[in-house]
This record gives structure tokens, sequence and C-alpha cells, in this order.
């Protein structure tokens, strides 16, 4: 069997190394666009600030790693289109590589605003380790560096452009930073806590251009409120989208992603997907969302190489969670922490000492949470929603105090202990 995987981020890798496990006889190929061996974005910001080189952000350590493992990696391989029917991938440069098992990991893409100016030097995004060598060149200590959005790939730069000693303006088109994990309090917490730090931060101001900068600065970026602040360094950080743009004649059916089923196959039969670029089911709303988390890619990575190698095993959905830590605040949120219609919740905010913590209920089960400055929480918030246990009583306790979560994880998950105990005596 030959198994082909576009993708080397971690959901390829881990697809990878279950199919080398479960299926010891078939060839495993993962193809990387990019020239380096397959890494973690999630190690660029210790890497742009020095705590690891390059080698420190791999996904897998030691030369060889790969190939003593079976598996052949093809780093620079660009995939151009696929050719469902004839089971072949066409690579940019004219090369063709046949698959009878086809993982599609191609992950995301960061989004480029149409914005007069953004294609100056000087412009980058934070995705790849080429974009993180052009900004340790320029991002020195004391230089001037506006970064345009402060969600969460946003928020985890920040913190190694501080580390750098740069002085920094973050520009923020929503009311509040990280607005896709955080609400109006929790975000507007992590605002107040970035400016004590020394960060400007400009929320419910809108990018008009980047222009030529003066001072002996070359860039210079203008915002609807009136202002232009001169820069050495401009960092866009927006969004990301699904890498799909290949898939184009395919017959692979896409949406905000690729659409799979339970078992992560495509529309095309043999054809699976996974991580980003996966529209896959959400665990708390049955509905089919792409989540752009790392926990969600290694998931989708081992249950698509169970079932290309024949293994079916049903996908019972991703929890939504995130862990941020910004400048020393970790802020964390997870599932429905939005709320549901008809639902209620719970709150604690203390804003002179930056704790905060909201959950969020659909009837007498916690959906939703979360939490800035209060780690020890985190575990149970994520055990509770994800195993949907009944609070009873517990709820209203948790409205009137919601630090009691780890009271009332304990009391519930032991009760259903026991009446399984009973039942099987």
């Amino acid at each position: 069997m030959r198994h082909v995987i576009i993708g080397a981020g971690p959901a390829g890798v881990v697809a990878a190394e279950t199919l080398r496990k479960l299926d010891p006889d078939g060839s495993v190929t993962m193809l990387s666009s990019e020239p380096e061996p397959p890494y973690s974005r999630m190690a660029i910001p210790y890497y742009l600030v020095e705590q690891v080189g390059e080698e420190g952000t791999w996904l897998r350590k030691g030369d060889g790693y790969f190939e003593s493992n079976g598996i052949t990696v093809r780093s620079g391989a660009r995939v151009s289109n696929v050719d469902t029917e004839a089971k072949q991938l066409g690579l940019e440069g004219g090369d063709t590589i046949p698959y009878d098992k086809l993982l599609i990991a191609t992950g995301s893409q960061p989004v480029i605003p149409p914005l007069p100016g953004v294609d100056r030097e000087g412009v980058h995004t934070c995705w790849t380790l080429e974009d993180s060598r052009h900004i340790i060149k320029r991002a020195t200590e004391g230089a001037r560096v506006v970064l345009i959005g402060a969600g969460f790939i946003g928020c985890i730069i920040l913190e190694s452009l501080v580390n750098r000693k740069t002085r920094l303006t973050v520009i923020e088109q929503q009311n509040r930073m990280v607005p896709r994990m955080m609400d109006d309090r929790a975000g507007g917490l992590i605002k107040r806590w970035c400016q004590d730090k020394g960060v400007t931060v400009h929320t419910s101001t809108t990018v008009k251009s980047v222009d030529e900068g003066s001072d002996g600065h070359p860039l210079a970026v203008s915002m609807d409120n009136g202002e232009s602040v001169n820069a050495d360094l401009v960092i866009v950080c927006v969004g990301v989208k699904a890498n799909t743009q290949f898939l184009d004649g395919s017959g692979v059916k896409t949406d905000e992603g690729i659409l799979v089923d339970r078992y992560l196959q495509t529309s095309v039969p043999d054809v699976y997907a996974a991580g980003d670029v996966a529209q896959g089911l959400d665990f708390n709303t049955g509905e089919y969302t792409v989540q752009a988390i790392q926990p969600t890619a290694a998931d989708h990575g081992r249950l698509a190489a169970n079932n290309m190698a024949g293994y079916k095993l049903k996908h019972q959905g991703s929890v939504n969670m995130n862990v941020l830590d910004t400048l020393g605040l970790i802020s964390t949120s997870f599932g429905l922490w939005m709320g549901v219609e008809g639902g209620d919740s719970a709150e604690l905010y203390d804003g002179d000492r930056f704790r905060y913590i909201n959950l969020q209920f659909q009837g007498d089960v916690l959906v939703g949470g979360s939490s800035l400055g209060m780690t020890e929480h985190v575990g149970v918030m994520r055990g509770l929603i994800q195993s949907k246990v009944r609070l009873g009583h517990w709820k209203d306790k948790l409205k009137n105090d919601p630090t009691r979560i780890m009271e009332a994880y304990i009391a519930c998950t032991q009760a259903i202990g026991h009446n399984a105990r009973v039942l099987t005596a």
C-alpha cells in the first residue's frame, strides 16, 4: 500500500508514524512544501528569542529520524494538483507521485489583508521559519515594531517581540485582544496587562495603509483614528485560511476547509484530510468546523492514519481549546466559551489582580469556559466539558462561586463511578 501525506506539520507527522506502525509493509511518503525538516510553528516564538536554534523547532529531533523509521520525507515538494481518478499527484516542476491512500494535511496559510503598501519591504507574516529569519534581522533592541492583529498567533509573537526589547505597537480591529478566545472583560484585562508592560495597544482600530516612514524609519502605519506610527518592521497577523487552492478540479469538496466525514475521509474515496485544513466534527456543537489548533491536528492525524490502514475508527469530535501565555498572564478557553442560546453562566472578575473565570452552562451541563490568571482550573474545566457530566446541585454552587470547579469535578465524577459500581455489583 502506498500512503502519501501532503504536509509535514503535526497532523502529517503523527499520521506518518501511525501508518508506519499499522502498515509495516506499506510505503509512507510525506511531502513538505518548505525546505526545512518538519517543524512546529508553535516553537517559532522560542526561536525568535533565541531560546532554541532552528533544530529546536523540529518536530522530531535527530538527523535521519524519519528515514530510520521507514518514512520518506521530500522537502521542497509543492503539490500543484491532485488527479483523484488516476490517483496521482502533480508537483511544481513536473514530477508526479502515485498513491493508493492519500492524506491532505496541508494546514493553513496567513491571510494577507488588501492594504495599500502591505507588499513593502519590511512587512512580513510570522508563519514560517523563513519569516522568522527576516523578523530576527529587523526586530533588534530599540527597533520600532508594529504588530497588526492581536489574535492568538499575534499574542504569541507579541511576547517574543517584547523579550527582544523592541518598541512595540499592537493594532487590533476588534474591541479587545484575542477576540476569538476571550470575551470583552478578559480581552480588556489582557490589553491592560500588555500596556502595563510597556506595549502600546490600539483596539477598535483599523489599519488604513503601510506607507514610507520618516525620522530614519523605513515604514509608517496609518490608522483610521488619524494616527500614524513609524516602524522598522511590520508584522501582519490577522488570521489564517486553509490551504486548499491546489485541489481545484480534484473532486475533493471544500468549504471553509476540506469537508470530511466521521472517518476523516473526504468526498473522494481513499482521500483523507487532517489538521488545520480539515473541516471536522466539533464535539460540542455537532457541526463541522475548522479548528486550527495543534491538539486537534495530532488527533486528526492519528485517526486518519488508522482509517487509511483499514482500522475503522469514528471521530468523536474535537473540543475547541486554547491556552495562551501573554507576557506571563495565562488565559484559556474551552468548548463553547461564548455560551449557548438559552443557557446561563457564572463569572468571577477581579480586575485588580488580573483574575477571571467564566463558566457556561446548558441545563446543568458545563459546555464552555474561559479563565485568566487562574491555571489551577484548566484540566478540570476541560474534563467536565468533555465528559458532559450532569452537575445537578453543583451547578448552583458554581454559579455562586465558579472557583469551586475542582470540587464539582471530584464530586460529580466520583458519583458516576459509584453508580457504575452499584450497577455492576
